[in-house]
């Protein structure tokens, strides 16, 4: 009998664009850590409509990989604001938390954090069980 482990495809590879890219153990730890954060304390990715947490997802995410790396961030619309609010306190917590972000580059964050909105959307849309996200009229 074949020795197969089997493992979490989101662990082991992302699939961006069709292409589907491994994801080290550093990596993949690092991931595992920001999205333990996001699930423990940050409220927005509880909306009831799947639309809605991506969304939230879109406007959250890129803002707070502009903030890590040192960005300006748009704040002309209340939405801009909104969403800036919120990267500003998911980027305070991650640098307090992760240390390691300290030691990346401007485009390993970018990158990281490109995985961690997939990861999420994943994880609270795409793969979630709740099928309430998909009720067109609620």
């Amino acid at each position: 009998m074949d020795d197969i482990t089997k493992t979490n495809a989101l662990a082991d590879s992302l699939t961006i664009g069709g292409l589907t890219v491994p994801v080290d153990a550093v990596t993949s730890e690092r991931l595992d850590q920001m999205v333990d954060y996001i699930m423990k304390y940050c409220l927005w990715q509880f909306n009831s409509r799947g639309w809605d947490r991506k969304k939230q997802n879109a406007g959250i995410i890129p803002r707070t990989a502009q903030l890590l790396t040192g960005e300006e961030v748009a704040r002309e619309t209340p939405s801009d604001r909104y969403y800036w609010v919120e990267a500003v306190t998911l980027a305070e917590a991650y640098r307090e938390r992760m240390p390691w972000l300290a030691d990346m580059t401007k485009e390993e964050i970018k990158t990281l954090l490109q995985r961690l909105h997939e990861r999420i959307d994943y994880l609270v849309v795409d793969g979630s069980l709740n099928e309430e996200l998909t009720v067109p009229h609620y």
